[in-house]
């Protein structure tokens, strides 16, 4: 019988870490570096269709004739036809922030922040070639191509969430990325930028307490993560303190594609890329944070450095307002870092001594938050804001049984029965240069009255991976696990029986690898069906005398089949081709049919139409 991993031993105070509060001189320092600006969103709206150049919206009904944007090279997707002329299309890309009712969210961030002092220097993305889609009918469209190496049965139902980007040249285009177990994508909301990131995108729950109504919704952190600084003599060793650049904050989108709405941070704090949670009450809870000017030789760093302080804070999202926040700094000495302070001179100042990595609910008002650079998970009392426990670190409350110790950890979790579980990255800048060992998916079972953790499960890649920052394990409906490897291009699924170091593909049942040095944060694997408000849509084109029409329809996850109507005139349009079976993101469906006016109807497993393609002119 599972029971809560926060029960206080008897006789023994919850709150027993109150000492850890910190001098005055040392909390009421908060005030913001120069730039750092406190402002999460900025007021002005992406262009429409979100991508430079990306050509006019054409609206259902309405034709794009032959002077009409077409894509420079043809359609390039795997083994489809190639046409030297290039299609011409309709059905361009919609607003990516169209409000799902009532007044327009403001959006995030929309270009890099190079003027705040980040690395947000341009860089072209590779958009073409054999590890990028391309599609006739979708032009604006170029999401990374993924390698699907091990695919077996018994995975989780569902699709794939991940949000690339890259520190070298772009595979594809940056932004938010479901993909299918075969590696083609489902929907792709491209960012007009290489210098802006998405991170943490995943599917969740929104609960309208009021109500009692809750619908699944899209979120993600959007903004400009500033290039990690490298230790001093440290070969490039990547440091764990990449600070987000003002302007970024979190978005909600709902099943139709629509902004539902977008949160930042209060209190002078950046919106942090490395969580955003959703509750049943309705608000949401995300890390925030902001460096802090500080006097670091008692620490042993700079006397003009800053401390990178940050807060869990959650908003009520239907007033947003406030409605509980928690700064480590009061509750945590940044002494206890495993990182030192004269790392500041190598990181623009800031000493990252905390690095709150992720955020997760629990028992009894327990709130899970991760350290990633104290090597520490607290459990933290919401009521009093109390560490409960503390588990590793320079001064844990538990001991360790074999193999149970992690270091640099990342989204650490509760878990029935006594667990919790956890990225560990593990990887780099160990005491006495000790080898590294590999990164893993790791869930520990803890005894909290003897203060004890042991291993339950743990999750291994070979050849082995390892990871200096980012990275999570989500546990699947069907008792799998989903691991993202974070900086290493893969992500995996296991069978939930773990495997051990020795025994990398035990228990593997599906691993993907993105192309380049293409990364992302997190990956996970959720169930979602996407009903777009927008239309599907269409490019024509000839080929060898034959008529080729190009469907698809971004987002939709229910469009089984393609119905295929043509005719000299736009209100003469009659059905050619009845049932075209969807190929994957892009259907190339072959007529006899001249045309010159075609149209595309999405149809269900049922043949019923979804929708409808606007027409689309092919000019001879």
């Amino acid at each position: 019988m599972s029971h809560p991993i926060g029960s206080a031993r008897t006789g023994r105070p919850v709150g027993r870490h109150g000492r850890r509060r910190l001098p005055a001189t040392l909390a009421l320092a908060a005030v913001v570096l120069s730039g750092a600006g406190g402002v999460a969103c900025t007021s002005e709206a992406p262009r429409a269709g979100g991508v430079p150049g990306a050509g006019p919206v054409a609206d259902s009904g309405r034709v794009a004739d032959a002077g009409g944007p077409a894509q420079a090279d043809g359609p390039t997707q795997a083994d489809g036809p190639t046409q030297a002329d290039g299609p011409v299309w309709a059905g361009g890309p919609p607003d990516p922030d169209q409000p799902a009712d009532g007044p327009r969210p403001t959006p995030c961030a929309t270009e890099p922040a190079a003027a705040e002092g980040g690395d947000a220097a341009e860089q072209a993305p590779t958009t073409s070639g054999k590890q990028v889609w391309s599609f006739a009918s979708a032009p604006q469209l170029h999401p990374m191509r993924v390698t699907v190496t091990t695919q077996r049965t018994g995975t989780a139902p569902g699709q794939v969430f991940v949000a690339p980007y890259s520190r070298s040249t772009m595979v594809g285009q940056t932004g938010s990325l479901i993909l299918g177990d075969g590696g083609d994508p489902v929907w792709f909301r491209p960012l007009p930028s290489t210098s802006l990131q998405a991170a943490d995108f995943k599917a969740q729950t929104w609960y309208d307490p009021a109500t009692g109504i809750s619908q699944p919704v899209l979120t993600w952190w959007q903004g400009t993560i500033a290039a990690p600084s490298t230790h001093p003599g440290g070969a490039g060793t990547p440091t764990r303190s990449p600070l987000p650049e003002p302007g970024g904050c979190y978005y909600v989108y709902d099943s139709q594609y629509r902004l539902r709405q977008t949160v930042a941070a209060r209190d002078g704090f950046r919106a942090d890329p490395h969580e955003f949670l959703l509750t049943g009450r309705g608000t949401a809870l995300f890390i925030a944070s902001r460096p802090e000017p500080t006097d670091l030789r008692p620490y042993g760093g700079p006397a003009d450095g800053a401390i990178l302080n940050s807060e869990v804070q959650e908003v009520d999202l239907s007033t947003g307002e406030m409605v509980f926040s928690w700064n480590v700094r009061e509750h945590v000495d940044p002494a206890e870092s495993q990182v030192p302070a004269a790392d500041a001179v190598s990181s623009g100042g800031v000493w990252d001594a905390y690095h709150l990595n992720s955020v997760d609910e629990g028992p009894d008002g327990q709130l899970l938050i991760s350290s990633g650079n104290m090597w520490a998970v607290y459990a933290v009392d919401r009521g009093s804001g109390d560490v409960r426990w503390q588990l590793g670190g320079r001064r844990s409350d538990f001991t360790f049984g074999p193999d149970a110790s992690f270091r640099w950890q990342q989204d650490a979790r509760f878990r029935p029965d006594n667990r919790i579980s956890m990225f560990g990255d593990g990887c780099c800048d160990q005491p006495g240069n000790a080898p590294a060992p590999q990164s893993h998916g790791l869930i520990l079972t803890l005894d909290v009255d003897n203060r004890t953790a042991t291993v339950d499960r743990t999750y291994h890649h070979k050849p082995a991976l390892f990871s200096q920052s980012q990275g999570n394990l989500q546990a699947l409906p069907n008792g799998n696990e989903f691991v993202g490897w974070g900086p290493n291009p893969h992500y995996s699924e296991y069978a939930g029986g773990g495997n051990t170091r020795g025994d990398g593909l035990r228990n593997l049942l599906y691993d993907a690898r993105m192309p380049g040095e293409n990364v992302s944060y997190r990956a996970y694997r959720s169930e979602w069906v996407g009903t777009p408000y927008y239309p599907p849509s269409v490019a024509a084109s000839r080929d060898s005398g034959q008529s080729v029409v190009y469907a698809s329809w971004n987002g939709s996850t229910q469009t089984r089949a393609w119905q295929v109507l043509a005719g000299p005139e736009p209100e003469s349009l009659t059905v050619v081709v009845e049932h075209a079976m969807r190929t994957g993101f892009e259907t190339a469906v072959g007529t006899d049919n001249p045309g010159p006016y075609f149209q595309v109807r999405a149809l269900d497993q049922d043949r019923t139409v979804l929708s409808t393609s606007p027409l689309v002119r092919l000019g001879g």
